[in-house]
């Protein structure tokens, strides 16, 4: 089947009882059956087949998501080794989080891409710009946390300038690729059912604002609003206790891209609705999910913090 003849938003042939690959993978067991499986065997099992499936699929993604992820266990000792610190917090404390946020969002990609209809040769070029850009960008944080100095809103040296542009060069890069895929969930009929296309689709326009979030915050020059950065914030995330702190709105809207979407799969893993209610109710979800966003964002806005001390 040519897959890029009809648009996956309107067609109309899905069949409702055929079962997507996505949700598939929470339900199928190799050698077990479901109900011998703890919910805690369940989740492993499903973590490795996507796992395996994205090391598979898209090996690139993969691999340097590893990487990634074995420097951050590096920043994660760092944080216990190394007594330095940066607006009150160490300077391990960036890299770390950074690494686990980039690691997750290149093998949600990975994962992503292989229901779209791609020739082999437009799936490896994203996922080689994709990987690439968020690598350059991991490193550049990695490096200016290594040497102590704020890695964003930091043009003190020409260096620092000059690191902080490329950064901005390579955010760039990534949110044109999100583009693309907004365009092409949209135009494409993806390997999935309607109601989990839908919640990639959703997904990656929240993601999308994510994005102008954070543009807000290159536009002031840091996170916070009503007090300067580096006040007390929360344990680990670091969010302002004090002000408002656009990071906040930031984090959650970048995670939709998970978030929605697996809503859709336990939907249809746990409900047997039909796929027309599994759709309202998947956007059901993403209004109310928009909105908690949204007022987050205005709560921040207006000098107000995500949770006060």
């Amino acid at each position: 089947m040519n897959y890029e003849n009809y648009s996956g938003l309107t067609a109309n042939n899905v069949n409702e009882n055929n079962m997507d690959s996505y949700t598939q993978t929470l339900v199928e067991n190799s050698h077990v059956s479901n109900n011998e499986l703890t919910p805690w065997g369940s989740f492993q099992q499903t973590i490795g087949k996507l796992f395996t499936k994205v090391k598979k699929e898209s090996p690139i993604l993969f691999w340097v998501a590893m990487v990634i992820t074995i420097m951050g266990i590096g920043c994660l000792i760092g944080l216990f080794i190394d007594e330095r610190t940066l607006m009150g917090v160490s300077v391990w404390l960036k890299p770390l989080k950074f690494s686990i946020s980039i690691s997750l969002y290149l093998l949600t990609v990975g994962y992503l891409i292989t229901k779209y209809p791609y020739s082999k040769r437009k799936k490896n070029l994203i996922n080689h710009i994709t990987t690439w850009s968020l690598l350059l960008e991991f490193l550049i944080i990695l490096y200016q946390g290594s040497r102590g100095v704020q890695s964003h809103y930091n043009i003190a040296t020409p260096l620092d300038g000059i690191l902080f542009m490329l950064m901005g060069v390579f955010v760039g890069i990534n949110v044109l690729t999100m583009v693309l895929f907004i365009v092409d969930t949209i135009r494409l009929k993806l390997k999935t059912t309607k109601p989990l296309q839908w919640a990639i689709l959703l997904g990656w326009l929240i993601v999308l604002f994510g994005s102008w979030v954070g543009g807000q915050m290159i536009g002031q020059m840091g996170h916070n609003v009503a007090i300067p950065d580096g006040e007390a914030g929360l344990p680990l995330v670091n969010w302002s206790t004090k002000g408002g702190d656009l990071r906040v709105a930031h984090f959650f809207a970048l995670h939709s891209i998970q978030i929605i979407p697996l809503f859709a799969v336990w939907l249809g893993h746990k409900w047997k609705f039909s796929q027309r209610k599994q759709l309202m109710l998947v956007i059901l979800f993403t209004l109310m999910f928009s909105f908690m966003i949204g007022y987050i964002f205005y709560q921040a806005k207006q000098g107000i913090p995500f949770i006060a001390s």
